[in-house]
């Protein structure tokens, strides 16, 4: 459907079609005409599809339909990055609509606390806020949410995963009860639904399912021991020196500078972005990556969602994701607009069923590739035993015995259960 079909304002549509947008995704499709009808909305949508302009291009609408002096729509979202992401397609988009949008997150120094106040106290139309940062605010007394008619949550599954629960609900007994809500999750786990009865009332559910990895994406996994990683690392860069950009991903900020200092001593050019950075230290990281200036990132999964850099060639998962939704997430971030890109993940024993579970999630199996033979023996796959009567059922991880001349030989020999 074209986005002339939709109803939206004259002038938002100027500034769509000047942004070389034409026809609209399935969740701007189906979002959109609801929205704009004042229902509530629980959305269920992955990142790539379009999900920011599903809600931001209908409230756009309504202002630009009735303007305000007032804080008219208040976006929560989990990571300063998509905070900033968002209100960068909001100044986009209202181009030649007249409404003022400002972006609350942490990380800043007096001088950035005291411009977020500054657009809190003089009626920003919409902010786009982390949940953290936005009550800080709001505890000073001065944030007027009278003409807040919007509340909108993005990536609320994630904001539940970092426990921001609490913060959320004391925001919400400062908003106006009468107000319209949209709450737009990548997964729809039962925690999301109990906590979407609390706030919406009487939604429009959309569902989209859960893409799979592009079809432009060479997906594989190596089994390989914690200690196997590092060298198996550098050995999967060294084959791709002319590769642009790489993004590595692991599972705690503190395992980001651990791998950051092996790559440096081994020669490469790799920087880490994680919430250990301050603000201005993680946009200039970012803003190094998308111009090529940084080929190496390692991150942890703030950046498998709601952040939109081009041209990624590879993904490495040097920790496999908690949950299979995340690694669909990360392997996301390349082969992005038809385009070609590699995505590979280093499988420890412990995280086999983690890979069975993102086996059975994308409805494929992903080819093993073989370890470097100076690496020594990978760890050997094993399915669950069946469970004999009065037993346990457990799993048996075993490997060839390796040659003596081999790197931890010592470690490797052992049997792993």
């Amino acid at each position: 459907m074209k986005f002339t079909a939709l109803g939206l304002d004259d002038q938002l549509l100027e500034a769509i079609g000047y942004m070389g947008f034409e026809n609209a995704t399935p969740i701007q499709e189906q979002a959109i005409p609801e929205i704009i009808k004042g229902r509530d909305i629980i959305g269920c949508a992955q990142t790539g599809t379009g999900k920011t302009g599903a809600f931001v291009l209908p409230i756009l609408h309504k202002i630009a339909q009735n303007p305000t002096e007032k804080i008219n729509t208040l976006i929560i979202v989990p990571t300063r990055e998509l905070a900033v992401q968002i209100e960068q397609q909001i100044q986009g988009l209202s181009y030649f609509v007249s409404v003022s949008s400002k972006a609350i997150y942490g990380g800043g120094d007096g001088k950035d606390w005291s411009e977020q106040k500054d657009a809190l106290v003089s009626g920003t139309n919409i902010i786009v806020a982390t949940p953290g940062k936005l009550l800080s605010h709001l505890k000073m007394g001065y944030t007027d949410f009278s003409g807040l008619e919007h509340l909108i949550l993005d990536e609320a599954d994630r904001m539940l995963d970092m426990g921001f629960i609490d913060d959320l609900t004391m925001i919400f007994k400062k908003l106006p009860k009468k107000r319209q809500n949209l709450m737009f999750s990548a997964t729809m786990a039962p925690e999301i639904r109990k906590f979407a009865r609390t706030l919406l009332k009487d939604p429009v559910e959309i569902n989209l399912a859960l893409s799979k990895p592009a079809e432009g994406v060479k997906q594989s996994v190596y089994l390989a021991f914690d200690e196997q990683k590092n060298p198996l690392l550098k050995h999967i860069l060294d084959e791709r020196k002319d590769y642009k950009r790489i993004i590595i991903f692991s599972s705690t900020k503190e395992k980001v500078g651990t791998i950051v200092r092996y790559l440096k001593k081994n020669g490469f050019k790799a920087s880490g972005i994680s919430s250990n950075l301050e603000q201005e230290e993680r946009e200039e990281v970012l803003r190094g990556f998308k111009s090529g200036r940084i080929s190496l990132l390692v991150a942890t999964d703030v950046m498998s969602r709601g952040i939109d850099i081009k041209e990624i060639n590879m993904v490495i998962n040097y920790d496999v994701p908690r949950d299979a939704e995340d690694y669909v997430h990360r392997v996301g971030r390349t082969a992005r607009a038809n385009t070609k890109g590699e995505a590979t993940s280093l499988i420890n024993p412990k995280d086999m069923s983690k890979l069975s579970k993102i086996q059975k999630l994308i409805g494929s199996k992903i080819p093993v590739s073989p370890l470097p033979e100076e690496l020594g023996p990978a760890p050997e796959w094993r399915e669950k035993s069946k469970s004999k009567p009065g037993g346990k059922h457990k799993k048996k991880w075993n490997k060839k015995k390796p040659k003596s001349n081999q790197p931890n030989s010592k470690k490797n020999n052992k049997t792993q259960k």
